[in-house]
């Protein structure tokens, strides 16, 4: 008797996340399911694998072998579905981290493309600032994460996206488009919409008006772009944001691009995974990501 994919991948993601419940979260199963896989894995191998203490769980020297075995099975199992004539044949989920900036520009191009090519994948979204998805990168709740730099972890995997440049946009209805260019006392007269203040772009925001003592600007952050987008069309403020997200809105004449002679440093954006223990089809997805990021930019001018 062989073990099966389930026992292999259960002791998979019982090492890698540290915990039997965590494992059958991800696998969409029961904890009593999980530990039945690992049970009758050990049986059938005539080994102890895992040591479990006080809620903690720990691979055996003989576990850390089997790991490596149980991680070339399921790699050449999927490469095997994939390189089938029936890419129906693939069934998985994929665990999708993005940005807001993915969403406002290339993400629907991407996941029709991921369903061209795994018609049966099943993608679960997060959509989430930067920082919490490098998080939950590492936690490994996520697959995958389209997101900007910095970056606090590596990771084995990474690959570049694009440089996205920023824009100050407003509601045409201001008036601050008729003014070329907009002095630091114009702007000040109306909230300055910007990101999280654990963001990157909201230090350099902060930063930069604060040396400006003797004009104060009241910066108001926010975790999401999409509500200061809502609030810049509303008038209810100015917004600095990647170009890319507001080509419609400036297109349809919702938004105007305001000439104020400073903006935050552009943001460079990656597809990031760990290449050691993801399955394949997640480096597949990410060389997806980078395919459709580089038809977008060279649409719309964007260096990548």
């Amino acid at each position: 008797m062989r073990p099966s994919l389930k026992q292999l991948e259960a002791l998979i993601w019982v090492a890698d996340l540290g915990s039997f419940r965590k494992a059958a979260d991800r696998l969409n199963t029961t904890q009593p399911n999980i530990s039945a896989r690992i049970a009758g894995l050990e049986t059938l191998l005539g080994v102890r694998l895992m040591e479990r203490d006080a809620g903690s769980v720990r691979l055996t020297a003989k576990g850390q072998d089997v790991l490596g075995h149980a991680r070339q099975v399921l790699n050449a199992t999927q490469a095997l579905v994939q390189s089938a004539s029936e890419a129906a044949l693939f069934d998985g989920t994929l665990r999708l981290g993005v940005t807001e900036m993915i969403v406002h520009t290339w993400l629907p191009d991407f996941l029709g493309q991921l369903k061209t090519r795994f018609p049966t994948i099943q993608v679960e979204l997060t959509v989430d600032m930067a920082v919490s998805l490098e998080k939950q990168l590492a936690e490994r709740t996520l697959d995958l994460a389209l997101q900007n730099a910095p970056f606090h972890r590596a990771v084995s995997g990474e690959i570049p996206l694009g440089t996205y440049p920023l824009i100050w946009v407003a509601a045409p209805s201001l008036g601050l488009q008729d003014l070329d260019p907009v002095r630091l006392d114009d702007l000040a007269r109306h909230p300055v919409l910007t990101h999280g203040r654990d963001t990157p772009l909201y230090a350099q925001t902060a930063a930069h008006f604060g040396q400006q003592r003797d004009v104060p600007v009241r910066l108001v952050p926010s975790s999401s772009l999409t509500a200061c987008l809502h609030m810049a069309v509303n008038a209810m403020g100015i917004v600095t944001v990647p170009a890319a997200m507001v080509l419609d809105e400036i297109a349809g004449g919702a938004l105007v691009a305001v000439p104020y002679g400073w903006t935050p440093e552009p943001l460079q954006f990656y597809a990031r995974y760990d290449a050691q223990k993801a399955m394949d089809f997640v480096q597949t997805a990410a060389q997806l990501a980078r395919k459709v990021a580089a038809e977008f930019n060279a649409a719309h001018g964007i260096r990548s």
